[in-house]
């Protein structure tokens, strides 16, 4: 079995570039306001939801392994 992650998007940050979407349609939605949520907030790892993050242009998107809450993205320095 892979690994889990915990997705998020920190709504403060987002500007609605819908890079998320693009990289990650299946993950990711813009709602009325134009700012991300993920639609499923845990989920199995991915290389979309990984695009997803290293490509939003203000690194809103936020992910952390379900179980033991690891930084997965933006990695810890």
């Amino acid at each position: 079995m892979g690994d889990r992650w915990q997705v998020g998007v920190d709504r403060s940050l987002c500007i609605g570039s819908a890079q998320c979407v693009h990289h990650a349609p299946d993950a990711f939605r813009l709602d009325a306001g134009r700012q991300s949520r993920p639609i499923e907030p845990a989920t199995d790892a991915g290389e979309g939801v990984l695009a997803a993050a290293e490509n939003c242009p203000v690194e809103a998107i936020t992910i952390t392994l379900r179980d033991s809450g690891e930084a997965v993205f933006p990695p810890e320095e």
